[in-house]
């Protein structure tokens, strides 16, 4: 089945069931008004929402409306948590590569992982406002699980079952930012703003045979101002899959209903399926020519990120956003607060 969040003015918005095509949807207010609420008691809440889908499918649901991506903010607006992965080794590889650096042997055996924001998520057609192109705005196309209750300690194959709900991913990155953070020795913090999300999620059922061993055996596309740039196949080339993922996260603490986990960034071997993050096409230039010579985005460019089943119908439904810019709101120090409260 297919789930959205609608806009209703609430932090966690209304959750719908959206057919299959992508065109109806229908209000879940009877069955559970949040995906959240959906996800802390799923299995007995899931086969009430698949029924809906059923017959929203068949045309036979009440309350039907036309379904509109504009009105949808992140499917988990916000959650508990968001854990991002790098399991295609290929795009970490050329990272170090293009600054001379060894890819070490403990990356093909474990997997990176970083903990991100999670409390303020972005819709998959609202704008990603920043304050500066100097920060080395870039987007990153990812794929995403939805879990529930995971266990401690869980096995890759126990993990696996826990995956609920897959969506796709826009991790925007601020790449002139990244190298100061990391030479700190925490990572990622202020060089990773909010994540974009899309329209829907769908249950592992919905890809049919292109999920496969814990994979999604699909193309991402990928359009930076209209032009395909990319549409590796995200099935190949994934070091860990999403179950394997999963395991190393609850290797020492539970994983709750409603944790989000991403794979990184979709990336092939072969270069000719192009690229879903601007920082790869750079490492590849600097690679062959000493200098990346692509830039980085600009205020007004626009990515669109899809996936499309083997009859060419979306997925998911698209990331389509603008950058645009935002003014850096000025810190009034305590002297000006105290003079403007001064009588005239």
């Amino acid at each position: 089945m297919k789930l959205a969040t609608l806009k209703d003015g609430t932090r966690d918005g209304q959750l719908a069931v959206v057919s299959r095509d992508l065109k109806t949807a229908v209000l879940a207010d009877g069955i559970a008004p949040t995906l959240q609420q959906a996800l802390d008691d799923w299995h007995f809440v899931a086969p009430q929402l698949d029924n809906l889908y059923g017959e929203l499918n068949a045309g036979r649901s009440l309350r039907t409306f036309d379904f509109d991506v504009k009105r949808c903010m992140a499917p988990l607006p916000r959650a508990f948590q968001w854990a991002d992965g790098s399991a295609y080794l290929n795009h970490v590889e050329l990272v170090r590569k293009a600054r001379n650096a060894e890819m070490p042997a403990s990356f093909w055996s474990e997997p990176l992982m970083y903990q991100g924001g999670s409390d303020d998520f972005i819709g998959p057609t609202d704008d990603i406002v920043l304050a500066s192109e100097e920060w080395g705005i870039d987007f990153e196309g990812e794929i995403a699980v939805i879990t529930g209750d995971v266990p401690m300690g869980a096995s890759p194959a126990e993990a696996g079952t826990h995956i609920k709900l897959l969506m796709l991913v826009n991790d925007v990155s601020l790449r002139n930012l990244i190298p100061a953070e990391l030479a700190k020795g925490f990572g990622f913090l202020q060089s990773k703003p909010a994540s974009s999300f899309s329209p829907v999620a769908v249950t592992p059922d919905e890809l049919a045979s292109a999920w496969q061993d814990g994979k999604v055996h699909l193309p991402l596309r990928a359009m930076w101002n209209g032009a395909l740039v990319g549409q590796p196949n995200a099935g190949i080339d994934m070091a860990f899959s999403f179950p394997q993922l999963i395991a190393h996260l609850t290797k020492t603490r539970n994983a709750r209903a409603g944790s989000i986990v991403g794979s990184g960034t979709v990336s092939n071997k072969d270069s000719s399926s192009g690229y879903t993050c601007i920082a790869e096409k750079r490492c590849l230039e600097t690679i062959a020519d000493g200098e990346a010579k692509t830039p980085l985005m600009k205020f007004g460019d626009t990515i669109r990120i899809e996936m499309l089943d083997a009859n060419g119908k979306s997925i998911f439904g698209a990331i389509d956003q603008q950058v645009v810019q935002t003014p850096i709101k000025k810190v009034r120090s305590h002297r000006e607060i105290h003079r403007d409260a001064e009588p005239t």
